[in-house]
């Protein structure tokens, strides 16, 4: 379910990695106050912020704006560091995502074989 505002979304984001105001202002490089408004008060983050926000949480810009992009993604991938690696994959030479596609098969693959003899 995607919340209505980029600031009910930046807070949700937050709560979703477990980091207080404060933590999320530090990791951006803005004050907590600054942070509070664009939770609570409906203000605006220039673009620079927007993206130092979606990198913090392994989101796209579009995800954080609009509720757009990644939001499925992200409710069956909790993980914001593999969500960024997925995004990068996603962005490479159709030829490297089929390899990188085949060696993650055949981990799972892997691993679920291991599952089943243990």
């Amino acid at each position: 379910m995607s919340s209505n505002t980029l600031g009910e979304r930046i807070q949700a984001e937050r709560k979703r990695l477990d980091l207080t105001r404060n933590e999320l202002a530090q990791r951006v490089g803005i004050s907590h106050t600054q942070m509070a408004r664009y939770e609570t008060q409906g203000v605006q983050p220039p673009a620079d912020v927007l993206k130092r926000l979606s990198d913090v949480f392994g989101v796209t810009i579009d995800h954080l704006v609009t509720g757009g992009g990644d939001a499925r993604a992200k409710e069956g991938l909790k993980d914001a560091q593999l969500i960024k690696q997925f995004q990068h994959i996603s962005a490479l030479p159709e030829k490297d995502r089929a390899a990188i596609l085949r060696v993650i098969e055949a981990f799972i693959r892997d691993a679920r074989a291991k599952e089943a003899y243990a």
